[in-house]
């Protein structure tokens, strides 16, 4: 429930963009086009059903791991802001 000047509903317009946005973004990070064949950061073969199964896959399982594990480094990292508390 919202008070004060702000109109009724306007908290929940807020969260709805939010979600919005998140969704946007997760979105806009999704590969798309073509797959590749070999993996852009090994070079090994990329399997038949994975490129399938993922349009514009870019990486093989491995490395793809790998760049997920990092990005969830990096997000830990940014919400802690300190590089000390990440390593704890």
């Amino acid at each position: 429930m919202a008070t004060g000047w702000a109109r009724d509903g306007a908290v929940q317009d807020q969260i709805d963009a939010t979600v919005d946005d998140a969704v946007r973004r997760a979105r806009a990070k999704l590969a798309s086009g073509p797959s590749r064949r070999d993996c852009e950061e090994c070079g090994e073969t990329i399997p038949e059903a994975r490129r399938q199964a993922i349009p514009g896959v870019r990486y093989c399982v491995a490395c793809q791991a790998e760049l997920d594990e990092a990005e969830q480094g990096r997000s830990a990292y940014n919400r802690r802001g300190s590089k000390d508390s990440q390593l704890r």
